[in-house]
């Protein structure tokens, strides 16, 4: 499920212009950490590395040339014993992890962290309903904020159309203007959210040979349409049941549309071919923004909706027993 938890996911920024003779540095200390151990630091976005340095004494230091600015990335060891996601920006930065673990490290020089990393700490151990409510008003009371941004980029499926443009036309003109508004207005744009009882909305989407489906090529059939991805742990474990209903009811007028919410082509390809799965998928590789995910208000996956012959919604999230009992209602 989509949660949004500061300090595990990273906080997406900003690229703002800088003074020329501004330029990045970050000066750190750790705790334990053996001599020789390398820190690597990578762009979130583009999920390249930025750079790497060396721990000596407990300490280390970084100075590069950031592609943009602020920047997100994760500060790292090899295999993640340490991480902290950060926002780095043209400045000197400093990252203090002597009497801390990496995520709750001192860190200082860059305004955007410092405003995400308060609103963690304030959200954090409260109800669902308390911390999503404090970060509704984080967004209307910091309109100028990327943060504010990218909070609503990833709630507004779940906050639904109504309050995401609401919130979305309080945003500043510039933060509008950055990818993370864009995201928020595509949205506005494309969904949908339909329900149960409701038509099915037809899109169109690459499969993985790069041919352009439509789920509109089911007409006349039952039809689930299943948002998935190859990172997704429920997915796979679900797949091998989800197989043996499909080999059973489809040649009884059943059918599989399969939209997968990966961003890299070869983990999704390697997905298909290890679980065997036999059905049409498709994907536009854009993550959680994919837009069918977008059109029918998707907020977790797995999840899926149940299309009937006549085109009606007739069930959503709907698997294994359950699945099966309507396919025998349905199909026999």
């Amino acid at each position: 499920m989509k949660k949004l938890i500061y300090g595990l996911i990273p906080f997406l920024i900003i690229a703002c212009s800088t003074k020329p003779d501004n330029q990045f540095q970050l000066i750190g200390t750790t705790n334990g950490i053996e001599n020789g151990t390398v820190l690597y630091i990578d762009d979130t976005g583009t999920e390249t590395s930025v750079d790497s340095t060396i721990v000596e004494n407990n300490s280390f230091h970084f100075q590069t040339k950031l592609s943009k600015t602020p920047l997100q990335v994760v500060l790292r060891t090899k295999n993640y014993t340490h991480y902290r996601f950060l926002w780095l920006e043209n400045n000197s930065m400093s990252f203090d992890a002597t009497n801390a673990d990496f995520r709750n490290a001192l860190v200082t020089g860059s305004v955007e962290e410092n405003l995400s990393y308060s609103l963690s700490k304030e959200t954090d151990t409260l109800p669902r309903d308390e911390r999503i409510r404090k970060e509704q008003q984080f967004v209307e009371r910091h309109p100028n904020s990327i943060h504010s941004a990218y909070i609503l980029s990833v709630y507004a499926s779940t906050w639904g159309k109504e309050k995401a443009k609401e919130l979305y036309e309080n945003l500043s003109i510039e933060i509008k203007q950055t990818e993370y508004g864009k995201k928020i207005a595509n949205f506005i744009k494309l969904n949908k959210n339909p329900r149960m009882g409701d038509s099915y909305v037809d899109f169109e989407m690459e499969s993985p040979n790069g041919e352009l489906k439509r789920l509109s090529e089911f007409k006349g059939k039952l039809v689930l349409l299943e948002f998935w991805g190859s990172g997704c742990l429920p997915c796979r474990q679900e797949n091998p049941n989800l197989v043996n209903t499909y080999k059973k009811y489809q040649p009884k007028g059943f059918e599989i549309f399969a939209v997968s919410q990966d961003t890299k082509r070869e983990s999704w390809l390697k997905a298909i071919e290890d679980d065997q799965l036999p059905w049409i998928q498709v994907s536009d590789l854009k993550g959680h923004n994919n837009t069918a995910s977008l059109i029918y208000g998707i907020n977790y996956i797995p999840d899926n909706f149940l299309i009937d012959q006549k085109g009606i919604i007739i069930e959503r999230d709907i698997r294994g027993e359950r699945l099966i009992a309507k396919l025998e209602e349905l199909l026999n």
